[in-house]
């Protein structure tokens, strides 16, 4: 039986300048904070879903994929700085102290913020909601573990952050 453990978030954000967007995860997956950057697990589509909504290669090296986010204005962070965890359960997620969303949003001209799934969309209107009072958009997981959304429904659900200019 797994049990809780307590980890913090080790790597940084993802932003520079010209981020226009900003996407925020709830807290890195086992497979993720190994690799020490973002959606790390295989499985995970979030690299082939924004590489198929921006009709290019899928990028595979970190330097590659923070490269691509910049690119596109995107901007990449999670909600918890720290947390008790069992795995890469987001439902164990317990004793959450949230990521300053200032880092970025002081430093980068954001127009939308997204939620990569449900859990992220509720850690982020409970924690960092309150004191910024900035709205975020619930967009479906690109977890493996969200088996009801295929990658064409992902798309067509996510398409909606290549619209903001």
């Amino acid at each position: 039986m797994q049990t809780y453990e307590t980890f913090t978030h080790t790597f940084d954000p993802v932003f520079d300048a010209q981020s226009r967007i900003l996407i925020l995860g709830t807290f890195p997956s086992v497979k993720s904070r190994e690799n020490q950057f973002y959606y790390g697990h295989p499985q995970n589509r979030f690299w082939k879903l924004l590489a198929r909504l921006t009709d290019e290669p899928a990028p595979t090296s970190v330097p590659e994929k923070k490269a691509f986010l910049l690119r596109h204005g995107i901007a990449l962070w999670d909600v918890i700085a720290e947390c008790e965890i069992i795995g890469s359960s987001d439902r164990s997620i317990r004793n959450v102290r949230a990521n300053d969303m200032s880092v970025i949003l002081d430093h980068a001209p954001v127009r939308e913020i997204y939620a990569n799934g449900a859990k992220a969309y509720e850690l982020y209107m409970k924690y960092c909601y309150p004191t910024i009072g900035r709205g975020i958009t619930k967009l479906p997981s690109t977890s493996p573990a969200n088996a009801a959304y295929q990658m064409n429904r992902l798309a067509e659900c996510w398409k909606c952050i290549l619209s903001v200019s």
